[in-house]
């Protein structure tokens, strides 16, 4: 299916040592003096990913260990504010050498020069790997290549199904009313053991939302970031529509207690903890509870729930596009290369698949790598309601972003209509300044049928 889809704290440091970008240091011999002219060149790998630490220590561990080229990998991955850590590294000139891309950054850092163009790097034997699932808008931009895709996300409801069985529900929620009414009764019933049905992580309401509401929508047939794809224009009706529901849950006493300061690690220690009834989260949640949050409760994953429980879309497949990408400043841009070449390589991104780490989009890779053996993944893997959509724009409005000023009115209430009518007005006053500054370019496909898109 996928050759026709083509359309700030630091947590953990492998090596030790924070240097400037892209260092050199003498290679020293058993006696700890410089061993003659040879040069190690050390480079920095900057991730937010923690689903798939371990396995990505190990695999810079060995390429540190046979490695002919004296290249030493050190990996630093961020707990949180990755964004804003990446910001700040390149306005000091303490930037890494090689950067986790994903759907969501990648246009941002291409703009601001962080980013370098990978063309000279391409080969034949690449270029035929990874041609049809190199898209426009994604991980090229002005026709320059900035990186490559590995695997991308399903979203999915993650449930307890032990809760949902000893609070009487049979199956997950195929609509929000049904959500709204099942977090209710987990809580109902689970309250006095400080259970709730419901759950995520608002202290990063957008964040939260992505993850949640963006798929609700496209399931139901809508653009889930707020763009109109056939109007191509913002449009945040559908959103405000999904929003009731989860003020709903938040005015009925159904979402855990402290959610508003709740990041996502700890919310998964509380899932593990049997603790919550269900949350909305991607691909990369049977991983966790495999190695970072073991957990012996009985969960699952399935669809996510509609606007009125009818399927008129797909579920988004997210950051298919983009992995790893190379320092616009790295002074060892043909070491960060040679070691980016390595990750690519057939063995890594087969055995990232088949432990769960994400879903394999490579249609080489896609073709061989055996499903992953995971207790959950099951319920993520890719279906007939599973897609990519048309890019939505990146734009930045003057005021509140939609995450804030939805999470603003969840808590605390107000005109709905005219919370959408200013974000409308916002998003698209932006969107039409970015246009006209040629940052983005909008065709506005009145054909579009997100229907469509089922099976494909």
């Amino acid at each position: 299916m996928w050759r026709k889809m083509v359309s700030v704290g630091l947590g953990v440091t492998l090596s030790v040592g924070l240097a400037g970008c892209g260092s050199s240091e003498p290679a020293k011999g058993t006696n700890g003096q410089a061993g003659g002219t040879a040069q190690k060149k050390v480079i920095k790998y900057w991730t937010d990913d923690r689903h798939d630490q371990e396995y990505i220590k190990e695999m810079i561990a060995k390429f540190n260990s046979t490695n002919q080229d004296n290249i030493e990998v050190e990996l630093t991955v961020m707990s949180e504010n990755y964004n804003q850590s990446v910001d700040i590294a390149f306005s000091s000139n303490q930037a890494p050498d090689v950067l986790r891309l994903k759907s969501a950054n990648t246009e941002t850092f291409v703009k601001k020069g962080y980013v370098a163009p990978i063309d000279s790097y391409m080969n034949d034997e690449l270029n035929k790997k990874f041609s049809s699932v190199i898209i426009d808008g994604v991980n090229r931009f002005d026709g320059k290549l900035y990186s490559l895709p590995n695997t991308g996300l399903t979203l999915r409801l993650v449930y307890n199904q032990e809760l949902f069985e000893k609070a009487g529900i049979q199956n997950p929620p195929v609509s929000l009313q049904e959500m709204a009414a099942d977090a209710k009764k987990i809580t109902d019933m689970g309250k006095k053991d400080g259970i709730y049905g419901f759950a995520l992580n608002f202290k990063s309401p957008k964040l939260a939302f992505d993850r949640s509401i963006r798929e609700i929508l496209s399931l139901s047939g809508y653009q889930g970031l707020g763009f109109d794809p056939k109007t191509g224009k913002f449009d945040f009706a559908p959103y405000a529509e999904a929003v009731k529901y989860f003020k709903q849950m938040n005015d009925e006493g159904s979402i855990l207690p402290g959610a508003t300061s709740l990041d996502i690690d700890p919310l998964r220690a509380q899932f593990a903890a049997g603790k919550i009834g269900m949350y909305l989260s991607f691909s990369t949640e049977p991983g966790v509870y495999k190695d970072q949050f073991p957990t012996t409760i009985k969960w699952g994953g399935a669809l996510p729930p509609t606007l009125d429980g009818q399927r008129k879309g797909t579920s988004e497949i997210v950051s298919a596009g983009t992995w790893l990408g190379i320092s616009n400043t790295s002074l060892n841009k043909d070491a960060a290369w040679k070691f980016m070449q390595y990750m690519y390589g057939d063995d890594i991104l087969t055995t990232y698949h088949e432990k769960g780490f994400g879903i394999a989009v490579v249609p080489s890779i896609a073709a061989k790598a055996k499903k992953p053996d995971i207790p959950g993944m099951e319920g993520f893997l890719v279906g007939k309601y599973d897609s990519l959509w048309p890019v939505s724009p990146n734009v930045t409005p003057e005021g509140a972003n939609y995450g804030d000023a939805f999470f603003k009115y969840m808590l605390t209430g107000g005109d709905l209509n005219k919370v959408t009518e200013d974000l409308n007005t916002r998003y698209n006053a932006a969107l039409a300044k970015a246009a006209e500054k040629g940052d983005v370019k909008v065709t506005p496909d009145p054909s579009f049928d997100p229907g469509k898109l089922q099976g494909k």
